[in-house]
């Protein structure tokens, strides 16, 4: 059975998110390099892995695409400008210009969302990479920035036994 996946603000070949966000990394190439390692350590060709935003930084993303393992979705991003022809002709399987609800209760979005405790919803998001305004995780959300999960998708079902103990 497939394993579902996240990761959000992967900003492949991007010189200036290195800097921005105090990545790791010395060239947007050694990022690249890494983080194609981790994906395909732990996403397999038959999972299925959504992108909560900003995948990319230039028009060559199909082949950072080819490289990676999974079936991929997109929910865009504010950096992910092109077409959604161009992102499903680049390798994913769809692409979704605003948020979606996964399994009647997961909103999967690239911005945080406003949820309360009396709503029926918990949000999966990013764009918010470090920023010390959210935390990574409360009992009902949770940022899926590269930042915070070691560059390294984050499995549904991890994603749920964090959330449960809050």
């Amino acid at each position: 059975m497939a394993t579902i996946y996240f990761i959000a603000d992967t900003h492949f070949s991007d010189e200036n998110i290195i800097r921005y966000e105090n990545r790791p990394f010395q060239y947007a190439s050694d990022m690249n390099t890494e983080m194609i390692h981790k994906w395909n350590g732990v996403v397999k060709n038959d999972d299925i892995i959504y992108i909560l935003g900003d995948f990319g930084a230039d028009k060559n993303e199909h082949t950072i695409l080819n490289q990676l393992n999974g079936k991929k979705y997109l929910i865009k991003g504010n950096h992910d400008s092109y077409s959604n022809e161009y992102y499903r002709c680049a390798g994913f399987y769809e692409v979704y210009d605003y948020p979606i609800i996964l399994n009647e209760f997961w909103i999967l979005s690239h911005k945080p969302m406003y949820v309360n405790s009396n709503m029926p919803y918990a949000n999966i998001f990013g764009h918010i990479h470090n920023s010390p305004i959210f935390k990574t995780y409360s009992n009902q959300h949770y940022c899926v920035s590269a930042e915070r999960i070691n560059y390294t998708p984050i499995s549904m079902n991890e994603i749920i036994k964090k959330v449960q103990s809050k």
